[in-house]
């Protein structure tokens, strides 16, 4: 909604344009040569070969993590969402991992997981190994009557904020249904803020 896969697909298409000498759509674009272009984007499943979505997912992840090389270009969206949220995000900071460490390639990775944010060293990681990693986001724009509009810009930094429930809502779920989410989402965020209190207090 926020444009995040569009972007990284254009970006693709623009490596594309660029490499065959052709018009690029921006003001001023400055491209190194890109040996293979990789992409992990949307979900699909493969049910004719006994194959789920998350399973080809992963099975494109392990193609990538395999071929890439330091002038490839690679781009993956919301890597490691169709398993639990542990075990996708283990997934997601190991993707990253070896494609910053051991493929050293350029990739651009959109996800929802705001706390990998948290695990790269956001937002001192030029002290570990992720100090070649950047970080930007969408963003939404609120009016007082409860409505909003997606600025469609990247900005520098972290939105821990998905706005999930406002895509829900315009996608016409019943208003007490959102209401039970939205309180869903209060419960969930305040016995998170508590036991991250609970984690401090012990160290």
């Amino acid at each position: 909604m926020a444009g995040k896969s569009t972007f990284l697909r254009q970006t693709a298409l623009i490596a594309i344009l660029a490499q065959t000498g052709s018009f690029v759509p921006a003001d001023f674009a400055v491209l190194g040569i890109v040996d293979r272009l990789f992409s992990r984007v949307g979900a699909k499943d493969d049910l004719f070969h006994d194959r789920s979505t998350f399973m080809v997912e992963m099975l494109e992840t392990a193609e990538i993590l395999r071929r890439a090389t330091p002038k490839s270009l690679v781009i993956m969206d919301e890597v490691g969402r169709g398993t639990t949220v542990t075990d996708g995000l283990a997934i997601a900071y190991a993707t990253l991992h070896h494609l910053v460490n051991t493929n050293q390639c350029r990739a651009l990775y959109a996800t929802h997981f705001h706390e990998l944010s948290d695990m790269l060293g956001y937002p001192n990681q030029n002290r570990n190994d992720f100090g070649s990693v950047e970080f930007f986001c969408t963003d939404v724009d609120e009016t007082d009557d409860d409505h909003f509009a997606y600025q469609y810009r990247l900005c520098p930094g972290v939105n821990r904020d998905s706005h999930g429930l406002k895509v829900a809502q315009l996608a016409g779920m019943p208003v007490a249904a959102v209401n039970v989410a939205k309180d869903t989402l209060t419960l969930l965020k305040t016995r998170e803020a508590e036991s991250h209190r609970i984690i401090c207090k012990g160290h």
